[in-house]
């Protein structure tokens, strides 16, 4: 009962940092306009920080981080395939399903280390940072909902990736629009976000057809392997 409270109020802190530091992004950027790559690069490293230290304090083992290490690299080569099918992205299913399993720490883990090791391949930029922003929160929320409706039924996993898929693709926006955050309307925001539409639905429906046909499948080998060899036990 006394670990149950205390990962509550660890999960508790973690969001209040995030929130934190993503107010202060918000902010500073408002601002500071001129600054905003400094100020993107800076608080998103910063947001990245309390998921790590989480993450350290679960004394993780060396073959608990081979193994996230394995997750990370299949995601990465997941995605290269589909490189030039805009928007298909079937790593986000697998930081959904090592989430479900492993933690949202884990899920963090994998998606942010998912992100930059993919883009050694197809190029580096100033999106990377909030690629490792967004694909790691995806895996956070995973692990956050594990043990609800969103994971454990199949209609519920479906409207997860579809939420998802949304989510990675707004936040993906949103450095697009700082750079003109000085001179844009909310009018221009809107039709923005309206133009991406079709990319935002092609990655919602292809997280939904992945977690439909694969994730049941990919979560029981994962819990199997979990309970087998006692790792990233949450």
């Amino acid at each position: 009962m006394e670990s149950e409270w205390t990962m509550k109020k660890d999960t508790r802190k973690l969001f209040s940092i995030l929130f934190f530091f993503t107010c202060l992004l918000v902010l500073f950027t408002l601002f500071f306009f001129r600054h905003y790559m400094v100020a993107s690069v800076v608080f998103l490293t910063a947001a990245f920080i309390p998921f790590f230290i989480q993450f350290e304090r679960k004394n993780v083992s060396g073959r608990e981080l081979v193994v996230l290490a394995i997750l990370a690299a299949i995601a990465s080569v997941s995605r290269i395939p589909f490189a030039s099918i805009p928007s298909v992205q079937p790593m986000t299913f697998i930081i959904i399903t090592t989430g479900a399993v492993f933690g949202m720490e884990s899920g963090f883990v994998v998606g942010a280390l998912s992100a930059i090791v993919s883009n050694f391949f197809l190029g580096q930029g100033p999106w990377t940072l909030w690629q490792m922003y967004a694909w790691g929160l995806i895996g956070v929320l995973a692990g956050l909902v594990r043990h609800t409706f969103f994971i454990k039924t199949s209609v519920g996993r479906v409207l997860f990736g579809i939420g998802t898929g949304f989510l990675f693709s707004w936040i993906m926006n949103i450095w697009v629009v700082l750079p003109m955050i000085q001179n844009i309307s909310v009018e221009q925001i809107i039709a923005i976000y309206a133009t991406s539409f079709p990319f935002d639905l092609a990655h919602a429906l292809s997280n939904a057809f992945f977690l439909l046909l694969f994730a049941e499948r990919w979560m029981k080998i994962f819990t199997r392997f979990q309970k087998k060899y006692g790792l990233l036990e949450t």
